[in-house]
């Protein structure tokens, strides 16, 4: 397996900051969910990460777009936004983008449709395929139910989408072990976020990697047993919420609790 860090870890840093962490901690690679104060990162002109990452022997392993392919009412601009996000992969020789059905990491059923998210996945998918990028689809809010995504990729049938993992949330929000998902969503897996947390008083708390309750170990010890040899990321989503710890805290510690384990 291979580590990375979103840059949603670190909002006041820009690229030559990240890409200095990111080497000088022994990272793999960084993935990029905005930079600075943008967080499109299509939007930010003249961005060639290339000379820096051959430097540093770095890779980008997934952008991670906000595009929500389910919602009726931004299908035009997600539709727009994950092309966008398509070329600038293929630009930079990036093999996935991140998509969501579901916008939020609770679900939000009110504004999932289904039929429309397959709709534009199949507009999306030869786009894709011609630029030698898979689109993801994250265990995001409805989708954090690995049964129902599992069962949404085997309808579309397609080489150009595959699965993003995010341990926490069909732990968080579906109840299920990581077994659970691991079978449901092995043969579309292609990356992996984790975070950890605590429900208190029935308020969601972020809290570093290893000082919460998800199972994190039991996640990474099937990656390992199953021979996966991708990405596994840290999203700490301090860009949504300040007030958790700083990145010079959080990026060590992760890279030194995820390897002990």
């Amino acid at each position: 397996m291979k580590y990375a860090f979103s840059t949603l870890v670190c909002p006041g840093w820009e690229w030559e900051e990240v890409v200095s962490a990111a080497s000088d901690l022994g990272f793999d690679g960084v993935e990029l969910r905005g930079l600075g104060r943008i967080i499109d990162v299509t939007q930010i002109k003249n961005f060639a990460p290339a000379a820096d990452l051959a430097r540093t022997g770095l890779t980008i392993p997934c952008l991670s777009s906000g595009a929500c392919l389910a919602d009726a009412r931004v299908t035009r601009e997600a539709l727009a936004e994950t092309e966008a996000y398509i070329n600038l992969a293929a630009a930079l020789g990036v093999p996935y983008v991140r998509v969501l059905g579901d916008r939020d990491p609770a679900p939000d059923t009110a504004h999932v449709d289904e039929a429309l998210l397959k709709e534009n996945l199949a507009k999306l998918a030869p786009l894709a395929l011609e630029k030698n990028v898979t689109l993801l689809v994250e265990t995001n809010g409805v989708y954090a139910d690995s049964a129902r995504l599992a069962k949404l990729l085997a309808a579309m049938n397609s080489s150009a989408l595959g699965v993003l993992w995010d341990v926490h949330h069909p732990y968080r929000y579906n109840n299920e072990k990581p077994a659970q998902t691991y079978a449901n969503l092995a043969p579309y897996l292609r990356h992996v976020h984790v975070k950890d947390s605590v429900m208190e008083k029935g308020e969601l708390g972020y809290r570093m990697f290893g000082f919460g309750d998800v199972p994190l170990r039991e996640a990474i010890s099937l990656l390992r047993a199953n021979g996966y040899d991708g990405f596994v990321v840290l999203e700490w989503v301090k860009r949504w919420n300040m007030a958790l710890e700083e990145p010079g805290i959080v990026l060590p510690h992760f890279l030194s609790a995820v390897k002990a384990l």
